[in-house]
């Protein structure tokens, strides 16, 4: 079956669906006082027939909240209000869910004894920033940011640190309260672990959180050297979460022609989430109506970073210090996250689509900014007036004309950042990207990514099916399902020129 094809198919059969939805939406403006309902394609009970259980039932509508629609609920003072305990579909008795960090491998252990042992070795790292371009950096076991560590408290827990790196260092548990000779902070707690020696750190954590490891030498810290260690509790949070992502934001200053970050920089202009920069970072990919937990760490070297996410309102609930009571979780949709500070970000996802998940600083979503030599002009401006004589430049006027009449706007386009074919085939080579718009690598730059809300069928197709999907194909059977598709455009597809026509016409 070709793409086209597979995508004609479930176009057609989420026809039905898109009647239904229309006909609910109608119903529900006819009477606006009843009872929120599902939104179509949404299941009226948990997934796999749990029972619901006392207090924290699973089911569609909590005192005004909706699973499965946008919405806040009755009472601001109510522990249901914008979702705030709705439970997700996971038992608490299941254990905590697993945690995942997109990009970014977890580090094995053996048991030794009652001992969980860890492995970690500090070395040189060249890490794929974007598709072709290899950064050299500093990290652990191959990876930048680190492998994440994963423990459950209490647990005793064995970190023998090899160090692989061409000068001493030194690894800090940041957060831990333990014993002060293991705390990592070279000279004022033990001795620099020299180029080929190892260190035993011995941890007994009686925390639970958000926590994680790093080199204590600052020079090694803009070099990029970090990873989570991430102690679950031993008796599971309240309420359950489905999903459990975890995201380092980090920033470089990397100048043009060199592969080799300038740690003296205080100018940066490359941007990574989990190693890795917009569009070659990883979607975060949930059900729609699950609830769900991001952790998001800051790493940066001096900057500070206003995180917003899109289409949903989120509840914070944790920094890297400990959990945070609920009379104290606070609800937004933006968060400032502050160098060497995480918070637990959690939300039920009853908005289905892709959301952008991004830094609100507007420098932050972009790569490789950094200032062109001579004009800055666009591709289309008449040069003549800078050759006619090489002798003297004219000064440069920045009007709109002087840009070529078009105004300086958002330079997405920076230095080097076009992307050869094979190069973009590398970003859409992801299980998490199928079926996103054509365009939407156009958006996800710098320290941006998304988080994708799948309805139970289209989750399936994406994350467990090889079925070939179309660029777009997901994303406009969302809108056919619960926006108004029939004002939709669909987004150009590569090598098509102009802006793309209504997708009814293209897939008939």
């Amino acid at each position: 079956m070709s793409a086209s094809e597979a995508r004609r198919s479930f176009l057609k059969a989420g026809t039905a669906a898109a009647a239904g939805a229309f006909a609910a939406r109608a119903g529900a403006q006819e009477n606006p006082r009843q009872d929120p309902t599902p939104a179509p394609g949404a299941p009226t009970d948990p997934p796999g027939g749990s029972q619901p259980r006392d207090d924290n039932e699973v089911r569609a509508d909590y005192d005004g909240f909706s699973r499965y629609q946008p919405s806040r609920g009755h009472d601001p003072d109510s522990k249901w209000y914008l979702g705030k305990e709705v439970p997700g579909f996971r038992k608490g008795e299941e254990g905590p869910a697993p945690f995942i960090a997109p990009d970014v491998e977890k580090l094995p252990y053996t048991m030794e004894n009652g001992w969980k042992v860890f492995r970690l070795t500090c070395e040189p790292v060249s890490r794929e920033f974007l598709p072709g371009y290899y950064i050299n950096v500093y990290g652990f076991n191959g990876s930048m940011p680190g492998p994440t560590i994963e423990a459950t408290q209490g647990d005793k827990i064995r970190v023998i640190v090899k160090n692989d790196l061409p000068e001493p260092t030194a690894v800090h548990w940041h957060g831990l309260e333990l014993s002060v000779q293991y705390d990592g902070a070279a000279h004022l707690t033990q001795n620099m672990i020299e180029p080929g020696a190892e260190f035993v750190y011995e941890l007994r954590p009686h925390e639970e959180g958000t926590f994680f490891y790093h080199s204590h030498v600052p020079m090694q810290e803009a070099f990029g050297m970090v990873g989570w260690f991430i102690i679950h509790p031993r008796k599971p949070f309240d309420p359950p979460v489905d999903r459990d992502f975890g995201l380092i934001f980090q920033n470089f200053r990397i100048d043009p022609m060199t592969t080799v970050v300038d740690s003296w920089g205080m100018d940066f202009n490359w941007h990574t989430i989990n190693g890795r920069s917009g569009p070659y970072t990883t979607p975060l990919v949930c059900r729609h109506g699950e609830r769900v937990r991001i952790r998001i760490m800051d790493f940066s070297p001096i900057q500070h970073h206003p995180i917003h996410l899109h289409g949903h309102t989120f509840w914070v609930t944790g920094h890297e210090g400990a959990r945070i009571p609920k009379t104290a979780w606070i609800p937004r949709n933006t968060e400032l996250i502050a160098v060497a500070q995480a918070s637990s970000l959690e939300f039920i996802a009853n908005n289905p689509g892709d959301w952008a998940l991004h830094c609100h600083m507007v420098h932050h979503m972009m790569n490789h900014m950094v200032q062109h030599v001579g004009p800055r002009l666009r591709g289309q401006a008449d040069t003549d007036r800078y050759t006619a004589n090489l002798d003297t430049r004219p000064a440069v006027d920045l009007n709109s004309k002087a840009l070529g009449e078009v105004p300086p706007g958002y330079p997405q386009m920076m230095q080097g950042m076009k992307m050869t074919p094979q190069q973009m085939e590398k970003v859409w080579n992801r299980r998490e990207m199928k079926g996103m718009r054509a365009t939407a690598p156009k958006t996800l730059h710098g320290l941006f990514t998304a988080v994708r809300v799948l309805p139970d069928d289209l989750y399936r197709l994406v994350m467990e099916t090889d079925e070939p999907v179309e660029k777009g194909a997901v994303f406009a059977e969302i809108v056919r399902r619960f926006g108004d598709y029939e004002r939709y455009d669909w987004a150009p597809m590569p090598g098509m020129n102009g802006g793309g026509g209504n997708g009814d016409q293209r897939t008939r």
